[in-house]
C-alpha cells in the first residue's frame, strides 16, 4: 500500500519551485552583464535570491498588480513587465550580494525569468511530483 504525506510532498513541491527559481537566476545571470552575484558567496546569494524573489512574488506582486491596475489595463497589461523589474529590483536591493543594475537590465532580466521558469514549470510538471513514504 502506498503511503503519501501531504506535508512532505507540498516541502518537494516548494522545494522544486526554489530549484526552478535558483535555475533562472542563473541563466539571467549567465545571460546579462549587468546582473551578477559576488563570486564569494555565489551559492548562498543565489539561493537566497530565489527564495526571497519567490516570496516577493508570492505576497507584495500580487498587491502591487491590484494597485495599479487602472495603468495595468490602460497599457494593456504591459506595465506588468515594469512591476516584474522593479521586484528583481527589490531583491537586489535587499541580498547585498546580489546585483541587478540598471532598470532596462531588470526588466530583461525579469523577462528571461519568467520565460525559464515558464519552461522549467512546463518540462518538470512539479504539480505531479510525488512523495512515497515506505514504511518497513
Amino acid at each position: 500500500m502506498e503511503v503519501v504525506n501531504p506535508m512532505a510532498r507540498n516541502l518537494m513541491l516548494l522545494f522544486v519551485k526554489l530549484v526552478i527559481n535558483a535555475l533562472a537566476l542563473v541563466v539571467v545571470e549567465a545571460m546579462f552583464h549587468g546582473i551578477w552575484v559576488e563570486p564569494q558567496s555565489a551559492l548562498r546569494a543565489t539561493i537566497a535570491a530565489a527564495i526571497l524573489l519567490a516570496l516577493v512574488n508570492t505576497y507584495l506582486r500580487p498587491l502591487v498588480i491590484v494597485l495599479t491596475l487602472p495603468l495595468n489595463i490602460l497599457t494593456l497589461g504591459l506595465f506588468t513587465l515594469v512591476i516584474n523589474a522593479l521586484m528583481l529590483k527589490l531583491v537586489s536591493w535587499l541580498i547585498p550580494a546580489f546585483h541587478v543594475e540598471g532598470f532596462w537590465t531588470a526588466v530583461g532580466g525579469a523577462i528571461v525569468i519568467s520565460i525559464v521558469s515558464f519552461l522549467l514549470n512546463w518540462f518538470l510538471n512539479p504539480k505531479q511530483v510525488r512523495v512515497h513514504v515506505q514504511r518497513f
